[in-house]
């Protein structure tokens, strides 16, 4: 059987690096950074004011309590205040440019908050309660570097230095097909022998959460020439948006009804079965069509080796063609709460629940590929070695963070 990470690294290799685009500020959350950001003014841009109080020179504040006439009203926004003559006070608000003349602030606290003559009970140093031009960042300077996940604090550093766009990595168009006769859409009623499909959301959704553009085309039956068909008539009507991988469910194993299998077999993608529990059998490759190649990647069709085989293949693949700075999820060792056996020859990725606490970690449900349940209640993933058959309570495991 083929190694993890041999197969790990065939699937990165299926998708390069996405090309670059434009977006509005507003639209830039999540998404990558694909330029430096350089600064292109100083920030602040000028000397202000960190405190609602009153400009002064320090120099006039020698002996305390002082009386000075305060000879102007300085509020966030003004462009035009006076200078500061000496002996006087400009009343000022927190933001507002610091006049010509003064080098220090003094706190409204501090004072009896006069507006015609201020009383100034506590002297202040020179520089006090005042923000520097350039003391956060100076012109010229990147303040975000190509490769940045830009979340709230990186968007609002943008917005301060007057990025109005930016240039992102383009998100990768994945369109998630599934397979199988047997499959009901979810909301209409099911006869005996159906069952509601699940794959195709579930996997568009984990598309979207890893940076991409998840795109559900409606399942198809068991029917080679109708799966291809489908297949290729989605992919011409999106021409102008090329799709950069197709990501199938289901159709891929050792049945008599292995419908991506059999469309895919000797056409560009080829099969195999990976050292790994749940999720063996896989496939990756190239489909020729109308439009030319596109990358497939092929998942088995039980839920939960679908899901773990896109968190262990198509997640990363995702993440590094965007140039994301952590492709993999968080990892971290945990003790195994309960002792459990693992079969020989497999790397097994089990659910659990850790408890950063205590430092352990526990399974959640059994072993089986079709208890999407236990998946659904567990917020991480455990990785026990092909090697490793049987793993006691209290011994060190590798954990996945799914939440990281």
């Amino acid at each position: 059987m083929r190694p993890v990470g041999e197969h790990a690294a065939a699937v990165a290799a299926l998708l390069g690096p996405t090309t670059a685009e434009t977006v509005e500020l507003a639209d830039a959350r999540d998404r990558i950074l694909a330029e430096d950001l350089v600064a292109p003014h100083p920030l602040p841009p000028f000397a202000n004011s960190a405190m609602d109080g009153y400009a002064v020179r320090s120099a006039d504040l020698a002996e305390t309590p002082a009386l000075l006439p305060v000879a102007a009203d300085v509020p966030a926004g003004r462009t035009d205040g006076p200078p500061l003559a000496a002996g006087t006070a400009h009343r000022i608000m927190t933001g507002a440019a610091m006049p010509e003349g003064a080098d220090a602030v003094v706190q409204v606290e501090w004072t009896d908050g006069g507006t015609e003559q201020v009383r100034v009970e506590q002297a202040v140093g020179a520089g006090q309660n005042v923000r520097g031009a350039g003391e956060d960042v100076t012109a010229g300077q990147v303040v975000l570097p190509a490769g940045t996940l830009l979340g709230p604090a990186q968007i609002g550093l943008a917005a301060a230095v007057g990025a109005g766009t930016l240039r992102v990595r383009r998100r990768p168009r994945v369109l998630v097909l599934s397979t199988g006769s047997e499959l009901v859409a979810p909301g209409e009623p099911l006869r005996h022998g159906q069952i509601h499909e699940s794959n195709g959301p579930m996997l568009a959704a984990a598309v979207e959460d890893a940076g991409g553009r998840g795109e559900l085309l409606r399942f198809v039956p068991d029917d080679v020439e109708q799966f291809t068909r489908t297949l290729d008539e989605a992919l011409a009507a999106r021409a102008d948006d090329p799709v950069d991988l197709v990501l199938t469910s289901g159709g891929v194993s050792a049945g008599a009804y292995e419908v991506v299998k059999d469309a895919f077999t000797g056409k560009g993608v080829t099969f195999s079965k990976v050292a790994m529990q749940p999720g063996m059998p896989q496939g990756l490759g190239h489909h020729r069509g109308p439009v030319g190649e596109v990358a497939v990647v092929t998942l088995p069709g039980n839920p939960v080796s679908s899901l773990v085989s896109f968190e262990v293949f198509v997640r990363p693949a995702l993440r590094a063609a965007l140039g994301h700075p952590q492709p993999d999820r968080p990892r971290v060792r945990a003790r195994l709460a309960e002792p459990l056996d693992s079969p020989a020859g497999r790397r097994q990725f089990r659910r659990g629940r850790i408890d950063a606490v205590a430092g352990t970690v526990a399974p959640v449900g059994a072993a089986g590929s079709h208890l999407l349940a236990a998946l659904a209640r567990a917020d991480c993933l455990f990785v026990v070695d092909e090697q490793v058959t049987r793993v006691e309570a209290g011994e060190s495991v590798e954990v996945w963070l799914l939440d990281g």
